[in-house]
């Protein structure tokens, strides 16, 4: 009779019968643990969000910024070409994030603190906010800040506002803080009549004026266009005929020192 009930549940037994109860142990816990880890996240960034500045002077620390350089400021809109090709390629999500991008950030902290090299992903805001009020800081502590400033600036402003602020303030290479100055220096017309080619070459020279410059440097400056112009492809701003008519057309410069907007 015994050996019989053995042998019957012997025959219902199965390895591996109580591996769903342990995956639910093991699930529940991951979920515990990661529920642990946001609330701690979510706290540390209140307290970071509640002690860094506010941004409500930042259209007044643009002002003073550009006119330290002898530029007007709030001048007109910024144009369509040249914003467009901006956000293409530094922040092809501004409009739609919170300020920062959550993953782009996780990702640079994480190189940062395993010191690997940069990884790129600031956002418009995030650059803005250390044009703005960290220009001469660096380390972990002060890009944390810029997250949260760049934040606050995408919460008080609207897009069309950190856009202007952004391109007045913005260094762009020989002596030309923004955008106005820029566009007269390297090709003698108003933002308002760049062309696509000469929009392209304004908005890479923001990540590295120094290596793009097209007087100095033009075929590094031709490729970085060629990036630009393929990310206004990539995103939908324009078709692969329109980004080969631009780059077919001729980017005449200024020379060195020469002339400016009329």
């Amino acid at each position: 009779m015994r050996t019989g009930v053995l042998s019957r549940a012997r025959q219902h037994w199965r390895p591996g019968a109580e591996r769903p109860a342990g995956q639910r142990r093991w699930l529940r816990r991951s979920l515990q643990v990661a529920g642990g880890v946001l609330i701690v996240v979510v706290v540390i960034a209140g307290v970071v969000l509640a002690i860094t500045p506010s941004v409500g002077n930042a259209w007044s620390v643009a002002r003073a910024e550009a006119r330290s350089h002898g530029s007007a400021f709030p001048g007109p809109a910024v144009p369509r070409k040249f914003s467009e090709a901006l956000i293409a390629t530094e922040d092809h999500r501004f409009g739609s994030e919170p300020g920062i991008d959550p993953f782009a950030a996780a990702r640079v902290l994480l190189s940062k603190l395993t010191g690997g090299g940069d990884q790129g992903g600031a956002t418009i805001y995030q650059q803005l906010a250390k044009l703005l009020y960290t220009p001469d800081r660096g380390g972990i502590p002060t890009e944390i800040e810029q997250i949260a400033l760049a934040i606050k600036l995408n919460y008080r402003f609207s897009d069309e506002q950190i856009l202007r602020m952004y391109s007045a303030v913005a260094y762009f290479g020989h002596g030309f803080y923004g955008l106005e100055a820029a566009s007269c220096g390297y090709f003698g017309r108003q933002p308002g009549k760049l062309t696509w080619a000469q929009a392209a070459v304004l908005a890479g020279l923001v990540q590295a004026p120094s290596d793009y410059d097209p007087l100095s440097f033009p075929n590094p400056s031709r490729a970085r266009e060629e990036h630009v112009i393929a990310r206004l492809v990539a995103t939908g701003k324009l078709t692969a005929a329109q980004a080969t008519a631009a780059l077919a057309a001729p980017i005449t410069t200024l020379t060195r020192g020469a002339g400016g907007c009329s």
